[in-house]
């Protein structure tokens, strides 16, 4: 593995993920989205991607821009939003969606990255999450294509839990503060949501990173994930690394 993992443009970054690629992407909202090298994958044209993420983009920016191209064939994340778009081709049937709770989500990335392949959570149990029936795919008439199977529940110490698995994915994409050129990573504030566990997760992590340093100038105890889960880094400019839009903005009377 190469220890300088910098990578020149955010094209040449995503240029090996092929056309039916699993990937799972950083951010919550608006925050921490990796959208330039989202942008990136846009321009080259893939497609039939299967998308593991909190959410799927907002306001035009993040992964809405590959929604609204029809790039993505399923989702798996924990929250729709006011996403118009993604709405629509869920109920058209053009969409297989997984929807599951977002600590669920969040312990399924980072299980699957630290190589566990499955584990136990009461959260669900009772519900469709746990008994299956959820709609994966509605058939465009008001049915439904395809319904989530159901899980296996166990009893221990006499609450029952539900099995979850982990998630492994081709790729990730995510976004962070500062990183050094062995893939050594900050994130700032809130953008340390989805980012860490979806870098995890993924068998080929590419970063987009605002700040890009030379190894050792990160305090080892501040470094939020080591290089180890990172194969490419790309560094921002400043005006990408400024270009952060506010999804709802609210002012003092």
């Amino acid at each position: 593995m190469r220890m300088d993992k910098v990578v020149a443009t955010a094209r040449e970054a995503v240029a090996d993920v092929p056309e039916g690629a699993s990937l799972a992407v950083g951010g919550f909202g608006l925050s921490g989205v990796p959208n330039v090298l989202i942008q990136a994958l846009y321009e080259q044209g893939t497609g039939a991607l299967s998308v593991v993420s909190n959410n799927c983009g907002a306001m035009e920016s993040g992964l809405a821009v590959l929604l609204a191209a029809g790039r993505i064939a399923r989702v798996t994340g924990s929250y729709i939003g006011a996403n118009k778009e993604f709405a629509r081709q869920y109920l058209a049937g053009e969409l297989e969606v997984e929807m599951i709770p977002q600590g669920t989500l969040a312990e399924r990335l980072r299980a699957g990255g630290a190589g566990i392949p499955a584990f136990f959570t009461p959260a669900g149990v009772g519900t469709q999450v746990a008994d299956g029936g959820l709609p994966w795919r509605y058939d465009g008439h008001g049915g439904v294509a395809v319904a989530s199977p159901p899980k296996e529940v166990r009893e221990f110490d006499g609450t029952e839990y539900v099995l979850e698995h982990g998630i492994r994915t081709d790729f990730a994409l995510v976004r962070a503060a500062r990183g050094d050129r062995h893939g050594n990573l900050v994130f700032n504030k809130s953008t340390r949501n989805f980012n860490p566990l979806a870098a995890m997760a993924g068998r080929v992590t590419i970063a987009e990173v605002e700040e890009l340093v030379e190894p050792g100038e990160i305090d080892p105890d501040a470094v939020h994930l080591p290089g180890i889960f990172v194969q490419r880094v790309i560094a921002l400019t400043p005006e990408q690394a400024r270009d952060k839009r506010i999804e709802q903005r609210t002012v003092s009377s």
